[in-house]
């Protein structure tokens, strides 16, 4: 038998129990190994549904009762930092990068597979591109925002308290308070007139 299939049947009696057990065992198991990574305890109020994947310098601040869904990738690099205000709900799938600054106000709720990165790739300079570095630009998200899946939020972008951002949207610059935002590149939708009869 190859390694691996011997390891899968090792570990099919630990898998059983986990199922058992359920996801209580999976949100402990997911905090405490959260507060590991971060080297510091992380407030009891936080639910999380299932590890994050973190990477960088771990440079994050975490405000009271998120609720973060599975499959999140936070990245904080030089000298960017991760702020989630209070009660903010991260969906799965949803990917945080800071390079400059990354800060997510109170309230706010980001959908399935969203991205919000701050920094680009530079271009030109003679290196590879894979070499050339980066350009950031602190992001921020103010209060109540809700951010719609698969919507991609770029670098230097600022959206204002109670915004909308429609699913798959691609925000390339700051969205007013109140806003409702969608497209590629992201413009203001217009309510939709109703046309008497």
């Amino acid at each position: 038998m190859r390694a691996k299939t011997l390891l899968s049947l090792a570990l099919r009696p630990l898998a059983g129990l986990q199922l058992m057990l359920g996801p209580r065992l999976q949100r402990l198991w997911a905090h405490a190994r959260l507060g590991a990574q971060l080297g510091r305890a992380v407030p009891d109020s936080i639910v999380l549904e299932g590890p994050v994947e973190l990477h960088g310098t771990g440079r994050i601040e975490l405000g009271e009762r998120l609720h973060v869904y599975p499959g999140q990738y936070w990245e904080t690099r030089e000298q960017g930092q991760l702020r989630l205000g209070d009660g903010v709900v991260l969906s799965r799938g949803v990917h945080l990068v800071a390079y400059a600054g990354l800060e997510i106000g109170a309230g706010s709720m980001i959908g399935e597979y969203a991205s919000l990165r701050d920094a680009n790739h530079r271009r030109g300079g003679g290196a590879s591109l894979r070499d050339s570095g980066h350009e950031a630009r602190p992001i921020r998200v103010g209060r109540n925002v809700w951010i719609g899946r698969g919507a991609v939020v770029l670098a230097g972008v600022t959206i204002g308290d109670d915004a909308v951002v429609a699913a798959n949207a691609v925000v390339t610059r700051d969205v007013p308070a109140g806003a409702v935002v969608g497209g590629v590149p992201a413009r203001p939708l217009q309510p939709r007139q109703v046309q008497p009869a």
